[in-house]
């Protein structure tokens, strides 16, 4: 019997996705530091993803700006691109295209969520810097008017680069505390003037900036928004707010709109809570798909969504993926993480070879007891999460090189040969 999410997907702009599976977005980090351009190892990547059995691929931050990254190693599009680039391009694209998958690319700005070691002072809503331990982050720098419009100037812009490179679609990304979602956010975003203060101006960027995007790249091609359920922050975005966002949204032309939550403070996408309480939504509890971490909001959004819905985050049996599509809560489901453990984890579901897909990162941890990923510390808890992610970057890498993924490397190694990485690409931005 074909299980639900073999079914194909109309969406509005009159575009099919293959099935109801999304290889969710995962920054990749693989750019040569200085040069940002995808390469031979973005192909291969989003080749083995290709087999994953998903029916749409999706980048991970590909920046307007290279003055804002979310890390050095990100794929940058800002101002005209060589026949370098755009052969690039057009090979990462036709790789994750290679066995019959839609390939859209994320659009994104870090807004003051660029690491100090890329910009020490970025560009952001207001002066009010993250919350974090460790300095790893400046003070940012309020935008002016000017600086606004070249942002929606540089979405538009990628946008259509990225049609012309042969990507079946894109996704502008407002969550996780990126440029978009600091302005949807009240403790970021502190302005006076248009672009501050009521829900309604808090969300201008967000919508100019959609409406730019659909202009250019036209009717006929898939866009989508990538939007926080909540901040899950005391004085932050709030799930009455998004719902009213996705309102506005709805009178646009978007294909697809994918429901997640948290930020850097917050860290809600990687399952955990930040260094400070998180602050309860407001929703009703109707999946039994209790691994699911955003499922119960997606369901909520569809009531007022126009376009598809797609829920990303903790999926991990093929039950309740069916629930969550059958039940009314999503009509498309991301997945991340198990596709950096095994590349074809999907197929396998949908073959029946299997009915939970594997995470190899979850299963690490700082130590027993209190040093676990469930420590009442938050300290702790926040490392752990951080080691496994790291571990995961190192998986990508390793598939990029066309190597078998380290299952066996501990946390703190794995958290310390990224960083090493990371500090590696950062210094190569100085020369």
């Amino acid at each position: 019997m074909t299980s639900l999410l073999e079914q194909p997907l109309a969406l509005p702009c009159g575009a099919e996705l293959p099935n109801r599976l999304c290889k969710a977005a995962m920054t990749e980090q693989l750019a040569e530091a200085g040069v940002h351009r995808a390469h031979e190892g973005h192909v291969r990547l989003y080749e083995a993803w290709g087999e994953s059995g998903c029916g749409m691929l999706l980048t991970g931050n590909v920046q307007i700006d290279r003055a804002h990254l979310e890390a050095p190693g990100n794929v940058v599009i800002d101002g005209p691109q060589d026949a370098g680039q755009m052969a690039a391009l057009e090979a990462w694209a036709k790789a994750g295209q290679r066995y019959g998958a839609k390939m859209w690319m994320q659009i994104s700005h870090a807004g003051r969520q660029t690491p100090k070691l890329v910009n020490p002072q970025p560009l952001a809503p207001s002066d009010i810097g993250l919350a974090l331990p460790g300095g790893q982050f400046g003070t940012p720098k309020p935008m002016s008017e000017d600086d606004i419009r070249n942002v929606i100037a540089g979405f538009a812009h990628t946008a259509s680069v990225a049609r012309e490179a042969g990507f079946d679609g894109v996704q502008i990304h407002a969550a996780h505390g990126y440029l978009l979602s600091q302005f949807l956010n009240p403790r970021a975003n502190r302005r006076e003037d248009d672009w501050g203060g009521a829900l309604q101006n808090r969300a201008r960027l967000l919508l100019e900036t959609v409406d730019a995007v659909r202009a250019a790249v036209g009717a006929g091609f898939p866009v989508g928004v990538k939007l926080n359920s909540a901040d899950f922050q005391k004085g932050g975005f709030t799930f009455a707010e998004c719902r009213q966002v996705v309102k506005w949204l709805s009178e646009r032309q978007i294909d697809l709109l994918e429901v997640s939550g948290g930020n850097y403070e917050q860290p809600k996408l990687l399952g955990i809570d930040g260094l400070e309480a998180a602050e309860a939504q407001p929703v009703r509890e109707s999946t039994k798909a209790r691994e699911a971490f955003f499922a119960d909001y997606a369901g909520e959004v569809r009531e007022e969504a126009s376009m598809p819905v797609m829920a990303t985050g903790g999926f991990r049996s093929k039950l309740a993926m069916e629930e969550a599509v059958s039940g009314g809560l999503a009509d498309m489901i991301g997945i991340g993480a198990p596709l950096c453990t095994d590349p074809r984890g999907v197929a396998k579901l949908l073959s029946g070879e299997r009915e939970r897909l594997e995470n190899y990162s979850k299963t690490m941890r700082l130590g027993p007891g209190f040093l676990s990923p469930d420590s009442g510390i938050g300290l702790i808890k926040m490392v752990n999460a951080l080691g496994q992610q790291a571990w995961n970057y190192l998986a990508l890498l390793a598939l990029s090189e066309g190597r078998e993924v380290p299952q066996g490397m501990g946390l703190l190694s794995a958290y310390m040969k990224h960083q090493k990485r990371l500090k590696g690409q950062a210094k190569a931005l100085k020369h």
